[in-house]
């Protein structure tokens, strides 16, 4: 098993061919202070299973500082059914909105995605202070 694509994002939903269409995908927010929330994010997972994987598949993805330190952990579970030798390997495509998300400080935030004893480094996000001219007043 292996991570195939993953993203943070306003929003992502699938179409009818099995694509994703993702909006809105960024690295980097900027915040007046800490803790900092953001309403909304969507994260986006690609897991591509090994050939002999199938059944259902409990997975875990932590939001944590470069301290390791959790701010927010989304499960789940995927079912995987085993493809044909002459097709690609099964593929679990995880599109989890995400409401509220709480940043105590600014920094690297990253999410680690554990599934079958396995941990992956997924996307990251940069929180940093906005300054004080770009903020507006009341």
């Amino acid at each position: 098993m292996r991570l195939r694509f993953s993203a943070v994002c306003d929003d992502a939903r699938t179409t009818p061919t099995g694509r994703i269409d993702l909006h809105g995908v960024y690295h980097d927010l900027a915040a007046p202070g800490f803790p900092a929330k953001q309403e909304h994010l969507v994260l986006v997972v690609v897991l591509e299973w090994n050939r002999e994987d199938h059944g259902r598949y409990l997975f875990k993805a932590d939001l944590e500082d470069e301290e390791g330190q959790i701010s927010l952990t989304v499960e789940g579970e995927t079912e995987v059914h085993q493809s044909p030798p002459d097709q690609p390997p099964a593929r679990s495509q995880l599109i989890m909105p995400i409401e509220e998300v709480i940043f105590p400080h600014a920094g690297q935030y990253t999410f680690r995605i554990k599934v079958k004893g396995q941990t992956l480094e997924g996307p990251g996000v940069y929180l940093m202070e906005m300054p004080q001219e770009d903020q507006v007043s009341a």
